[in-house]
C-alpha cells in the first residue's frame, strides 16, 4: 500500500476492515469510535487524513456530501490480503470483546447477549427456516431464541443487505460472557466438529485453535460442509459444531450455578462439564482446570447450508437486547 511505517499500516488496515464489516458508509468519527474495539487509538482528524490518503490509492470512495466512505473493489482486496499476521488471534479477541460486552442479567431477564448473524436470499429463508427448526427443538444449539430482520433493518450493530433476511441466532459466548461477570476467567480454546453417537458426545474429529485462527472456525467448517447436524437432529448420529473452554477447577460450584440460570431463561449451550483434571471428550485437560464442552449457536444454519441453501455467516458478530429475542415457532 506504500505506507510509510507498520504502524501507520495497521491502522489504515484496521479502517479499511471497520468499513468492510459495515453495511453503510462511514464517517470519520464512526470509524474512530470503532477503532477503540480494535485497540487503536485515533482521533477524527487523524482517520480523516487517513481516508482522504486510501481514497487517492484508490480504496475508499467518497458518498454524498459528506464524509461517509464505502470500500471500492480494490479496498476490498487489501482487506482480504494485507497484514494476515496481524489477524491471527481475530478469533479469540472478538470472543473476549463480545465477553465483555454481555451485560445480561439473569434475574431482571434484561441486558445484552452475543449473537451470531446469517443473511440468507429473501425467497429462500422460508425453506431454511423448516430445515432448521428441528435442530432448533432439538436443543442442537445455545437457545431456540432467534430474531429476523428484513432488507435495510438492523440486527444489533447489523444492517441487513439488500435482497437478504437476516436471522439472529445466540452465541455460545453469552456463557464467557455471564461467568466474566460473576468473576469466573473461562479460556477460549477451540471451536471443532463433534461425533455424535446415540444423542451422546463422542469426541472431536477436527477443530481449530481460536489463537492461531484469522478467521471464525464456524463459518470454515459450515461452508466446507464438513457437518451433519440434520442426521444428529433425526437420529442422534453425525457431526455438529461445538466449542472448547476451560475454567479453573474452584470456580466449578460458581459454574454450575450461573449455568443452571441461564438455562433456566432459554439460554443454555452446555453439552459437557467436566471434573478438575479430567479429560473431555478425549480432550486432555490442564490440571487443576475443568473442560467445558458447548454447543454451537450456528448449528441450525449449518442445517440449511446442508440443504444446499446458501448462507453468509456473520459468527460472533454483535450484541442484542435479551427481550427483542422471540422463540422460533413463534417466527
Amino acid at each position: 500500500m506504500g505506507f510509510e511505517t507498520h504502524d501507520v499500516e495497521r491502522k489504515a488496515i484496521s479502517i479499511l476492515k471497520i468499513l468492510s464489516d459495515s453495511q453503510e458508509p462511514l464517517g470519520a468519527r464512526v470509524i474512530a469510535h470503532h477503532l477503540k474495539e480494535y485497540g487503536v487509538e485515533l482521533g477524527e482528524r487523524a482517520v480523516r487524513y487517513h481516508l482522504k490518503l486510501m481514497d487517492e490509492r484508490g480504496l475508499t470512495r467518497l458518498i454524498g456530501r459528506r464524509d461517509g466512505r464505502v470500500l471500492t473493489e480494490q479496498g476490498e482486496e487489501e482487506v482480504k490480503s494485507a497484514l494476515v499476521k496481524d489477524k491471527v488471534g481475530f478469533a479469540i479477541s472478538r470472543i473476549e470483546l463480545l465477553a465483555f460486552r454481555t451485560s445480561f442479567d439473569c434475574e431482571k431477564c434484561c441486558g445484552l447477549i452475543p449473537v451470531n448473524v446469517s443473511f440468507f436470499p429473501n425467497g429462500k429463508f422460508s425453506k431454511a427456516l423448516q430445515v432448521m427448526k428441528p435442530a432448533f427443538i432439538e436443543g442442537l444449539c445455545v437457545s431456540d431464541l432467534v430474531a429476523v430482520a428484513q432488507e435495510g433493518e438492523m440486527l444489533g450493530e447489523l444492517i441487513v443487505p439488500e435482497g437478504k433476511v437476516g436471522l439472529a441466532t445466540v452465541c455460545s459466548i453469552v456463557v464467557n460472557g455471564t461467568l466474566l461477570k460473576v468473576g469466573v476467567p473461562m479460556v477460549s480454546k477451540f471451536s471443532g466438529i463433534l461425533q455424535i453417537k446415540n444423542n451422546k458426545p463422542l469426541r472431536f474429529v477436527e477443530l481449530i485453535y481460536y489463537s492461531g485462527c484469522s478467521l471464525d472456525p464456524s463459518d470454515v467448517f459450515i461452508r466446507a460442509r464438513m457437518t451433519s447436524v440434520g442426521e444428529v437432529a433425526k437420529s442422534g448420529n453425525g457431526k455438529m459444531l461445538a466449542t472448547y473452554r476451560e475454567i479453573p477447577a474452584l470456580c466449578q460450584p460458581i459454574a454450575e450455578e450461573v449455568v443452571a440460570k441461564l438455562k433456566k431463561v432459554g439460554l443454555g449451550g452446555l453439552l459437557v462439564m467436566g471434573n478438575s483434571s479430567e479429560s473431555v471428550c478425549e480432550t486432555p485437560v490442564e490440571l487443576n482446570r475443568i473442560g467445558m464442552i458447548l454447543l454451537n449457536g450456528l448449528n441450525p444454519v449449518a442445517v440449511a447450508v446442508e440443504a444446499g441453501i446458501e448462507v453468509e455467516n456473520r459468527g460472533m458478530s454483535t450484541v442484542m437486547e435479551y427481550r427483542d429475542l422471540v422463540k422460533v415457532q413463534e417466527v
